[in-house]
């Protein structure tokens, strides 16, 4: 199995690397002709080769010394492409992928990401503290350097606002950080006017990690909370969605993670934030690229390299952007001294690109998973044989009682309806309040104004609870969609214009223990099924991939404007302005439930 511990620790090679490093030894292998991408020194070197042995760069050298000395090494050919370190991806949930992490290295390592910070909250609000054991004891199967940041904010609001599987509390967080090394950082704080406000239970949360020495990674939105956050202790946030907040947290010391993603998601904030760096002036050497969430197409589509070219595109210097993907990430979790460049003794985690930093070829750890943009043999009987099986009791998260209602009743007498209304890019909702006269019907009530139900149900067996509400804005024309992907407390959410649809919905998430479903007039149209915690498929990289594709054409023909993904975070109750939850409508500025319908004035 080749895992990250197959490369031999630092300590036990330096005589071996030296040797190599001196022409005393033979490297196992010597990649020449090449152009040599230096994060050191953003500069783009012609005329190099990489000696490695043991899985680590012994040196970097003039092309051709190695035949010069007559070492008698293998030797890769990289015909005038540039190497470069394997991207370093400081912030992921592997989840969002809706793969296991052994088929979430396959897309990775074509993209020639080698290495992952990934916070598994998302297991950790369904499963609790096992939940992510599970997902650590995946990811050391799995042919790629993954690291844990601890979640951090586990239910991500007080159980007062939802109900969640998990409840990490200040002690579990500890015991995670003391049992596996691979646990680095604590996750972002997402909980962050909580945070700002001196909350006990979130503060307590991070003295876990500040008592230890470790990194807090941040989620933050508004500008008026960038200074008590900071004060608190955390010094990253990849909520950057625009340039000046960009340049707040960049002056308050935090670590700026742009986030790019797919433009037709909400994940694309990267070429507004970067102008903090492009018009205003900042010194990029505190600013990382990073993806946060992809799903298993876009994953293929839109990796951290295509994060690293759009930067390009925005104005930044090749070699510039690169180090934002690899030794910027890794110096900011103290790892530069093994990942994020070419540096002789560093973990040999390599990527030949062409000349528009497309990667043609991932090493990982000396060894090549990647050839011409093709999985090798080597990758392929990993991803076969050594994936990890998660156990029976991640295959029973959905729990939800029979006859559950899902559409309100329709109040008789004029009253006012507090009301969701989304849009573009998705990630923001807003407040509006609709006057009701006492129409007869809900057909009525949606005439000419695009709205449609939406129900958060609670699915983890603890109350069958449901929190009715009325979304505008979704674009859905008839029928229901469904998921078992409702951010962050992973209830299940339905949105639909009728209550047979959504039953049918919310019947096919029971029977395949989670997924994402489309209806429409009595009949299922897709359904990406997701067994595993309701979060995640069990089946290889590419069989999710198209099973989401299928998705993604029966979600776009019901007219919704957002994608499924951007559908999953309405549930999402620390983000502005009004959002929903298995307890109701929740205010997120007050952070209090409000009823869906309230006597006029």
């Amino acid at each position: 199995m080749i895992d990250r511990f197959s490369v031999a620790p630092l300590w036990q090679m330096t005589r071996r690397l030296a040797a190599v490093a001196s022409g005393r030894e033979c490297p196992d292998l010597v990649i020449t002709g090449a152009r040599v991408l230096s994060t050191y020194t953003e500069r783009i070197l012609a005329h190099r080769e990489v000696w490695i042995v043991g899985g680590r760069i012994a040196a970097v050298k003039a092309a051709g010394e190695a035949k010069r000395l007559g070492l008698g090494a293998p030797v890769y050919d990289a015909q005038g492409g540039i190497l470069a370190p394997g991207l370093v991806d400081p912030h992921v949930h592997i989840e969002s992928s809706m793969m296991t992490a052994c088929a979430y290295a396959e897309a990775a390592l074509l993209n020639g990401t080698t290495t992952l910070f990934c916070d598994s909250h998302e297991i950790g609000n369904v499963c609790d503290a096992a939940g992510i054991e599970w997902m650590l004891e995946d990811a050391r199967r799995a042919p790629l350097n993954i690291f844990l940041t601890v979640p951090s904010t586990v239910p991500a609001t007080n159980p007062g606002l939802e109900t969640a599987g998990g409840d990490l509390t200040p002690g579990k967080v500890g015991a995670l950080f003391d049992r596996w090394p691979e646990a680095v950082a604590l996750g972002e704080k997402m909980d962050f006017i909580p945070v700002a406000l001196g909350d006990e239970r979130s503060h307590g949360v991070l003295a876990e990690a500040l008592k230890r020495g470790r990194p807090v990674c941040g989620h933050v939105y508004g500008r008026e909370f960038v200074a008590a956050y900071a004060a608190s202790g955390v010094t990253d946030t990849h909520e950057a969605i625009d340039r000046d907040i960009a340049d707040d947290f960049l002056e308050a010391g935090l670590w700026v993670f742009l986030r790019g993603g797919n433009p037709s998601t909400p994940w694309h904030s990267l070429p507004q934030a970067i102008r903090a760096v492009t018009e205003l002036g900042a010194h990029p050497k505190r600013v990382c690229v990073c993806t946060d969430d992809r799903d298993a197409d876009d994953l293929f589509l839109f990796g951290l390299d295509w994060v690293v070219r759009e930067a390009v595109v925005a104005g930044v210097r090749p070699a510039t952007a690169w180090s934002m993907g690899s030794l910027h990430p890794a110096t900011r979790y103290g790892m530069d001294s093994e990942i994020g460049a070419l540096g002789h003794s560093r973990r040999a985690d390599l990527v030949l690109l062409d000349d528009s930093l497309r990667v043609q070829n991932t090493w990982y750890g000396g060894h090549l998973m990647v050839e011409n943009r093709r999985v090798t043999s080597a990758l392929g009987r990993q991803l076969e044989t050594g994936r990890y099986v998660y156990p029976p009791a991640a295959y029973q998260t959905v729990r939800v009682p029979a006859g559950v209602p899902l559409v309100p009743e329709l109040p008789s007498k004029p009253c006012v309806a507090n009301v969701i209304r989304v849009a573009l890019p998705g990630i923001l909702t807003f407040h509006e309040r609709l006057r009701l006269q006492g129409e007869a019907t809900w057909e009525a009530v949606f005439a000419g104004r695009d709205l449609c139900f939406v129900s958060v149900v609670e699915r983890h067996g603890g109350t069958g609870r449901v929190g009715h509400g009325l979304l505008q804005g979704l674009g859905l024309r008839s029928g229901a969609v469904g998921s078992s992907v409702g951010h962050d407390a992973h209830n299940l959410i339905l949105a639909g214009t009728n209550e047979r649809d959504l039953q049918v919905a919310l019947e096919a998430l029971k029977e395949s223990q989670g997924g994402v479903v489309v209806v429409d007039d009595g009949q299922i149209k897709a359904h990406l099924k997701l067994p595993v915690a309701g979060l995640l498929s069990d089946q290889p990289a590419q069989r999710v991939r198209e099973e989401t594709m299928a998705l993604k054409r029966a979600w776009d023909a019901t007219g919704c404007i957002l994608p499924y993904m951007g559908f999953n975070l309405i549930p999402l109750s620390v983000i502005p302005e009004l959002r929903i939850t298995d307890r109701g409508l929740v205010h997120v500025h007050r952070m209090e439930v409000i009823p869906l319908f309230e006597a006029e004035g």
